[in-house]
């Protein structure tokens, strides 16, 4: 599955769009990690903790995206978007979305 963030592929016609597919999935952070992070704000630097588990949810999202692209026939996914929000203090949920395309 080609996955791009442009609203077209180069040298690739597109013959349908399927409509709007997406995935998502909501993260709790873990009580360790935030007092990780905690320290990480008196010294500064990455909270490498948090780095992993967004990259996680991205990955998780990302596939459940794919997922309901394949079912719907797609070749490929264009104008690819993320999203985060905050559902309650201490998750999120990582959104992922774009149009899934047949092509030539």
């Amino acid at each position: 599955m080609l996955l791009v963030n442009t609203d077209y592929i180069k040298n690739v016609e597109i013959t349908e769009s399927l409509g709007l597919v997406k995935g998502s999935t909501i993260r709790a952070k873990h009580i360790g990690k935030d007092i990780a992070a905690g320290l990480k704000h008196l010294v500064g630097g990455e909270i490498a903790g948090y780095s992993q588990m967004i990259d996680e949810a991205r990955q998780i999202a990302t596939s459940r995206m794919v997922e309901e692209a394949e079912k719907l026939g797609a070749d490929a996914i264009i104008n690819i978007r993320y999203s985060t929000t905050t559902i309650t203090q201490g998750a999120a949920e990582i959104l992922i979305y774009g149009t899934a395309v047949k092509n030539k």
